[in-house]
């Protein structure tokens, strides 16, 4: 038996000795901090369950329970694109997607695209959202996006494993976002976000901001990029007491090639996070390629090397890190595939159409 207590209100589940999978998941998976809950269990066998899933499934969520955040599904990306490219986006500028990682590149966009990804996580949660942008005459471009993510339905029993109904867990950011021209090739853009999330009947909002720079070298296209994210606090908490928001800094260089169809993407991400020693900051950086075969077929790879360090099981980390993507053309529409590698812990697929008006 297992009782999820929050805020010093029981929530009973039933966990059956054969399901530990199903436990970690409810644990570790769900939109709230380790000190926001505490978890009882009340059967020994349990507790001597040993299984490969729930080894995995700590991996692949860990960054959720021992930050110091909250809102991490901030920081999962949608897009299968920008996965493919292991999130090395900071500097793009071709892409409504753009406005997740730089707002300032949505200033270099054109006409008014629009792009709907859909994430399949593991288990019941799914995420999606949706991004466009439009330019204003005399005052600039604007974007708007959604972001989110549903962690499924979940059974509520008492101590004794009778049914008390049911109860879900959802997060949600609705994003505003404006660039400008700041100076000859060089933009700048913000973001504001409003952020929900829910379990149980209980809630949390938040507001975050994101800061973002873009300079690019047309003549040799070169694009560079930086940004600050999540910046903000929370305007209500599960608890007494409010959390950090998962703030991110990232700097980021793109290039176009001159005399191939490729297109080269790199990004320093998390320089704001504790380390030991200055050159540690350096470890969590991605780089990707797109290669564009013809108007109607791209191919794209990734590497993120701090998801490599993170999910490596024992002495092996598989293809953690490693991410491949497609893209293919119909009429005027991008249809995007990405799957991204988490080792042992599994895959995620990743589906999106993209278009302008």
């Amino acid at each position: 038996m297992v009782i999820y207590e929050i805020f010093n209100t029981n929530i009973n589940f039933f966990v059956p000795n054969n399901n530990l999978l199903t436990f970690t998941l409810l644990i570790i998976a769900l939109p709230l901090k380790s000190n926001i809950f505490k978890i009882h269990i009340q059967n020994e066998d349990f507790m001597q369950i040993k299984t490969k899933y729930a080894v995995s499934l700590i991996l692949f969520f860990a960054a959720n329970i021992f930050s110091q955040n909250v809102y991490e599904f901030l920081r999962l990306e949608n897009s299968p694109r920008t996965a493919a490219l292991a999130e090395s986006f900071v500097a793009g500028n071709d892409d409504p997607n753009i406005i997740f990682y730089n707002p300032a590149g949505i200033a270099l966009l054109t006409e008014t695209p629009v792009s709907f990804s859909f994430l399949k996580h593991l288990l019941d949660i799914n995420s999606a959202s949706i991004s466009a942008s439009h330019e204003f005459e005399n005052i600039g471009r604007f974007g708007a996006a959604i972001k989110f993510i549903n962690y499924g339905s979940f059974t509520e029993r008492d101590e004794f494993g009778n049914e008390n109904g049911t109860f879900s867990a959802n997060e949600m950011a609705l994003i505003l976002g404006y660039a400008n021209l700041l100076g000859e090739n060089f933009y700048y853009g913000a973001n504001v976000k409003f952020i929900y999330s829910g379990i149980a009947g209980y809630n949390s909002t938040g507001f975050a901001a994101d800061l973002g720079l873009h300079y690019e070298i047309p003549e040799s296209n070169w694009n560079f990029g930086f940004v600050i994210l999540n910046a903000g606090s929370q305007f209500s908490s599960y608890g007494d007491t409010k959390e950090n928001l998962p703030v991110d800094v990232r700097l980021g260089v793109a290039k176009k090639m001159a005399h191939i169809p490729v297109k080269l993407f790199f990004s320093f991400n998390r320089l704001n996070d504790d380390q030991d020693n200055f050159f540690e900051r350096f470890k969590a950086f991605t780089f990707g390629g797109e290669i564009t075969f013809s108007k109607v077929l791209c191919a794209r790879l990734g590497y993120d090397n701090q998801k490599r360090k993170d999910y490596k099981f024992g002495s092996t980390a598989g293809l953690a890190g490693v991410s491949v993507g497609l893209g293919i053309n119909v009429s005027d529409y991008r249809i995007d595939y990405g799957l991204s590698s988490y080792g042992k812990v599994g895959s995620l697929h990743r589906f999106g159409v993209s278009t302008s008006f």
